[in-house]
């Protein structure tokens, strides 16, 4: 047998093989290095995400207290319309926001719920005990001195999530 036929191919599999090791290991490199960095923006953008959902909160809370829902709306109004248009628009506020949860620590969603609750209900409360009021501006000073009377749940609810924000850095 004559092995001097195949020299040309066994030189060429000699040069070739490091040559594939070398190719082979620079593109393991190359996706190991590239799932890093997905890894990396996904950790980034979740963050984010997570400080957009806080900042839409604390704004959605800002909004719901007593001193800036009595801004809202005409002063013409009767109490009971105040008290269904206030109901109604913190509702919706509510759900727009809702689906920030999902970046909220649980406790944290829980007391945002909690807050937005108790101001209803307060705004109830306060309209049943002056169903006789017909005055909008002497519901509204009601309103707020009742919410003042109270422990003031959503500035307690935003230092949480000050707390949360401070954990996430």
């Amino acid at each position: 047998m004559n092995f001097e036929t195949y020299y040309p191919y066994a030189f060429a599999l000699i040069i070739a093989i490091p040559f594939l090791v070398f190719v082979r290991q620079f593109v393991y490199k190359f996706i190991e290095f590239k799932n890093k960095e997905i890894q990396i923006l996904s950790l980034k953008s979740n963050s984010e995400n997570k400080l957009q959902a806080y900042e839409r909160m604390t704004l959605f809370l800002e909004r719901l207290k007593p001193a800036n829902l009595v801004m809202k709306f005409d002063a013409a109004l009767k109490p009971n319309e105040f008290v269904f248009l206030t109901e109604k628009n913190i509702q919706e506020e509510f759900e727009y926001n809702a689906s920030q949860q999902l970046y909220l620590r649980l406790t944290t969603w829980n007391n945002v719920v909690t807050s937005k609750n108790n101001i209803v209900q307060l705004l109830h409360k306060t309209y049943e005990e002056t169903n006789n009021v017909k005055d909008l501006q002497d519901f509204k000073t009601v309103f707020l001195m009742k919410y003042v009377e109270e422990s003031d749940f959503i500035s307690d609810t935003i230092n949480d999530m000050r707390r949360d924000i401070a954990l996430l850095n």
